[in-house]
């Protein structure tokens, strides 16, 4: 796992498909600011000064709860998941398996 990859709410952007097709850097390193627009999960823990939303002690806020939220961002618990295990020092992560409405 490349720790340049950890998604700050908890999506590994090592294997994000739009990746490559937008030449994103990943979460790391655009600074709040992915291929899709403005990240309000990335500013706050850039603000917070954290490398991502799992050593945040109000986890999980209402930041990220909202982007969790969002159609077409479910998932299952997964990203919370990794958090959780990535501040606990684990290098793996869940692949997200996003909700389908069937599953709503």
């Amino acid at each position: 796992m490349d720790k340049h990859m950890i998604g700050r709410c908890g999506t590994y952007c090592g294997v994000c498909e739009w990746r490559e097709k937008t030449n994103c850097p990943g979460c790391q390193k655009c600074n709040g600011k992915p291929f899709w627009g403005d990240c309000s999960v990335a500013k706050c823990s850039i603000e917070k000064g954290i490398h991502h939303c799992g050593h945040c002690s109000d986890l999980p806020c209402e930041v990220l709860v909202a982007a969790y939220n969002t159609p077409g961002h479910e998932d299952n618990g997964e990203r919370l998941l990794n958090l959780k295990n990535w501040a606990s020092g684990k290098e793996e992560y869940l692949e997200l398996r996003t909700l389908k409405s069937e599953d709503k």
